[in-house]
């Protein structure tokens, strides 16, 4: 068992990455359906400044409670520490992974030594890897995974009204990923080779190299031209990058397709219509099933994590400043010294 106390970063008011604070906190004790997990790595992502800043551009009736002070932090690879009495599945000693209790809590207490988790959202830990990349898979591979592959939950979208359906890939499908040198575009454009699609990748010239060695069929640099005039009759667009700008996508797509952005804008739906097309999104949300089914294409080489750069947990500061300078290639870590 630990010990009653842990290092961990909190913050006690929103701000830039200076409110982030390395501090000696309890040790928290697991509910019932759940277990302790000794951290080794966390995986930083969106949501992590998004609550760090008091998600100042989110609508206040979309805004989910925040409570200061507050451990950030949802992606987590660590090991069993301790198990709720009715817990079974899972025994002290097990290696997992997990996206915490996202998005019913923003933030799931990772950047810490120790963080509780309910056992429905964790999987085991892909064995062909270690924690660091492990930990950047979570948030990243579901966020692909129930845009492309499965949405696997219920839940209304927080964004619309229609309910997002991932539409089939296959060996006669072309998808585009703008955005795919990053975090979930780097996963979404290897799931869909796994599916056999064919894949365009939008990006900066400098990750062309690393887009095509994950098997992009073709690359736009968009610094250099536009690929929304540089295509045309495009299956599927997932727009990793989404917001305002996402609906000059629709003119790339043939009709009966679709337009996937992650961050969501303002679309018109009688232009949709009028051009046949479907554009739909979804909130990821904690799934332990859908995060195994992703540790086994892990397993089989079949799917890779990159990473962009790793920080030790008291460097989380560091991380969110790399952060918010962007151009990220796969996934910024937080290592955590466990002696």
């Amino acid at each position: 068992m630990p010990t009653h106390t842990m290092r961990a970063i909190r913050l006690h008011e929103f701000g830039g990455p200076e409110v982030l604070r390395y501090e000696e906190v309890p040790v928290p004790e697991p509910g019932p359906g759940e277990v302790l997990v000794r951290v080794r790595a966390v995986g930083v992502n969106p949501p992590d400044w998004y609550a760090r800043e008091g998600m100042p551009d989110v609508p206040p009736e979309l805004k989910p409670p925040v409570d200061l002070p507050l451990i950030p932090g949802t992606d987590v690879s660590g090991v069993v520490a301790a198990v709720a009495a009715d817990v079974s599945g899972f025994a002290v000693g097990d290696e997992v992974i997990g996206l915490l209790r996202f998005p019913t809590v923003l933030q799931g207490s990772a950047y810490a030594e120790f963080v509780t988790a309910p056992t429905s959202d964790l999987a085991r830990k892909p064995a062909a890897i270690d924690h660091v990349h492990a930990a950047g898979l979570p948030m990243s591979g579901l966020t692909a995974w129930q845009f492309l592959i499965e949405l696997g939950h219920d839940h209304p979208s927080p964004f619309q009204e229609a309910r997002h359906r991932p539409m089939a890939l296959d060996g006669g499908t072309t998808v585009l990923i703008n955005g795919a040198a990053g975090g979930v575009g780097h996963l979404a454009l290897q799931l869909a080779k796994w599916k056999g699609a064919r894949v365009i990748a939008v990006a900066s010239g400098a990750h062309e190299t690393f887009l095509r060695e994950l098997g992009a069929d073709e690359f736009i640099d968009y610094t250099k031209e536009r690929p929304e005039e540089a295509v045309r009759g495009v299956d599927l667009v997932l727009d990793t990058v989404g917001g305002p700008g996402s609906r000059r996508f629709l003119r790339t797509l043939k009709r009966g397709g679709s337009l996937y952005p992650v961050y969501f804008g303002a679309f018109d739906d009688k232009e949709n219509a009028e051009l046949g097309v479907t554009v739909t999104a979804t909130q990821v949300r904690s799934n332990g099933a859908q995060l195994a089914e992703l540790g086994r294409l892990l397993d089989t080489g079949a799917v890779r994590v990159a990473m962009d750069s790793t920080f030790a947990l008291a460097d989380a500061r560091a991380a969110h400043e790399r952060a918010a300078r962007g151009h990220i290639r796969g996934k910024i870590v937080l290592t955590v010294d466990q002696g």
